[in-house]
């Protein structure tokens, strides 16, 4: 058995042996805390190994005041180089962005997730002698604008302009002039396989959505809003643009919901609610003595309400080319001016001189435009020289708001009704009119 004095040595060892364990751990550096994500300038994995750049990461400040211009181009440069990129700009925040474009080439497939908002500047300074874009996306592959988020254009500083300027004055500031060229609020172009979905598009100063020279893009889930009075509003507006899908999106505006202009071919519109505004629109086409080519446009499956136009296809004098393949089908109309339009002697000046060319239509199909109107059901007007062609109305029934005077108009149109309409429509000349020595042949130039 140890003895006394034997057994307080070996206590005094254990406690010497014990504190200087613990000393040792005293001495560990602790550990960093884990980054949370979208937080510092290395991109986060997210859902799919998904990169993403948090733009708050970058500078934004997101205060609705602070100029986060810059924050956003910096997320951007660091995206384009990471395919499948996310950047995103973060809900319960207000971005002030001035005029940016979003440029390629770029690795595919980058996702913009909005679900803040975004606002453009109200202060003439920072637009300059006037931009045609906001925010636009230039020459990208697989590039999709989704989210819960707002695209905010405050565009109610350029509405009231009717002389190429607004006075736009403050307290701090001397008082500055809005530039007379109006901006588009987002716009794609040379792009392929471009989605936008979800997001809501407000108040821009002029177009809300572009689509110029891009292939394969779908538009969906959409919301656009601005006033009724706010001028040249449109909602999408389409050009040299092919394989294009709009669908099951609401927009109210000031002008045409879908706008779909020249170089535009195998366009899709569907599930739309439209309204209120200038209805969905082919045109206006050949301005200036330009040549104008759409083919293959089909519309159906729409609601259009508080409207100065339903369907409308809209030309100028002097143009040329063609528009051919557009059917209109399944459109329920209310309250609407005039449900179906075909205008070749479109102008929206005071005074247009007459000219003899014109883009040539022919194949338009209208089938089961129904509802109320409140002028006229329908307006057909087409060029001396080269009538409209192969125009057929099918399940028409349109019923008047009041007691109406104006008659359906038909000149120089050329089709069938395959079924009685509602109210006859009695006015389109059967036969073509290019036989027999009628009108000049007009030989198609696309």
């Amino acid at each position: 058995m140890p003895s006394k004095a034997h057994c307080i040595v070996l206590l005094l060892l254990l406690v010497f042996l014990h504190e200087a364990a613990g000393l040792k751990t005293a001495k560990k550096k602790p550990a960093p805390p884990a980054k949370k994500p979208g937080y510092g300038k290395t991109p986060v994995k997210g859902n799919g190994d998904s990169a993403i750049f948090d733009v708050l990461s970058y500078g934004a400040k997101g205060d609705g005041v602070t100029d986060d211009t810059k924050a956003f181009m910096a997320a951007w440069q660091a995206a384009c180089s990471v395919e499948s990129a996310q950047i995103v700009i973060p809900s319960e925040f207000r971005f002030l962005v001035g005029p940016i474009t979003f440029s390629g080439p770029c690795q595919p497939n980058i996702i913009f997730q909005i679900e803040g908002t975004i606002i453009a500047p109200t202060n003439a300074r920072i637009w300059g002698s006037g931009l045609l874009q906001w925010m636009q996306f230039i020459k990208l592959k697989g590039i999709t604008i989704q989210g819960c988020g707002v695209i905010d254009g405050q565009g109610s500083v350029w509405w009231d302009v009717s002389d190429g300027s607004y006075e736009l004055s403050s307290r701090k500031t001397k008082s500055a002039r809005m530039p007379s060229i109006k901006p588009t609020a987002l716009r794609f172009y040379g792009s392929f396989d471009v989605t936008v979905q979800g997001i809501t598009i407000q108040n821009s100063a002029q177009c809300h959505l572009k689509l110029d020279s891009c292939t394969s893009a779908k538009i969906f889930n959409v919301t656009i809003s601005s006033p009724c009075e706010s001028p040249n509003t449109d909602g999408i507006h389409l050009q040299n643009s092919e394989d294009i899908e709009i669908h099951h999106s609401t927009m109210a505006c000031g002008d045409d919901c879908v706008s779909i202009q020249t170089g535009c071919a195998d366009i899709r519109v569907h599930n739309i609610n439209c309204g209120p505004g200038h209805g969905i629109s082919i045109g206006g086409l050949g301005k200036d003595q330009t040549k104008a080519c759409v083919s293959n446009i089909t519309v159906y499956d729409s609601y259009i309400s508080d409207a100065l136009n339903g369907v409308r296809i809209k030309t100028w004098q002097g143009g040329v080319g063609s528009v051919k393949g557009v059917s209109f089908s399944n459109i329920e109309v209310s309250n609407v001016r005039v449900p179906i339009v075909i205008d070749q002697f479109y102008c929206d000046k005071r005074l247009c001189r007459n000219q003899t060319a014109a883009v040539a239509i022919a194949g338009v199909k209208y089938e089961k435009i129904r509802g109320t109107y409140v002028t006229k059901a329908a307006h057909l007007a087409c060029s001396d020289n080269v009538p409209c062609t192969d125009v057929t109305l099918t399940g028409i029934e349109l019923e008047p708001v009041a007691k109406i005077l104006q008659q359906p108009f038909c000149w120089k149109t050329y089709g069938e009704t395959e079924t009685p309409t509602i109210p006859p429509i009695y006015c389109l000349h059967s036969g073509n009119p290019f036989k027999n020595g009628r009108v000049q042949s007009h030989r198609d130039s696309c």
